[in-house]
């Protein structure tokens, strides 16, 4: 009986053989784009289409809503005014709340007590 002697064939060995083939392979094919990965890309490309239209949209509303803002005047506050006269006489015949509160932030007023001499910001047409 003689016996030879086989190599034995491990785990090891393998990975040594895809390694080794891996490295003497050549240029690797074009990356090719599924069915799925072709539509998650064109929704992705709509949506920053929409986002740049939308950044546009933003910009020219506020060039208009500056130039239609409205004229606005000053004036001074006289003794026995309150900001409810100040708006009755702004917009006579109206309800005087949204007035108020209008000329509160046009002011950047935090109370609603008004200082002889202070000045005010008025719309010009109410």
């Amino acid at each position: 009986m003689s016996a030879t002697a086989t190599p034995v064939r491990g785990p090891v060995h393998e990975v040594r053989e895809l390694q080794d083939a891996r490295l003497h392979a050549g240029p690797r094919a074009a990356v090719h784009l599924t069915r799925r990965g072709r539509a998650v890309l064109l929704v992705l490309l709509v949506g920053l289409l929409y986002a740049a239209f939308a950044v546009g949209r933003s910009n020219s509303e506020a060039a208009v809503t500056a130039e239609a803002a409205p004229q606005l005047v000053q004036t001074t506050v006289q003794p026995g005014d309150t900001l409810w006269a100040v708006a009755r006489r702004v917009a006579p015949g109206h309800d005087p709340r949204p007035m108020v509160e209008q000329l509160r932030r046009l002011n950047h007023l935090r109370t609603p007590g008004l200082q002889v001499g202070q000045q005010l910001l008025l719309p010009a047409a109410a």
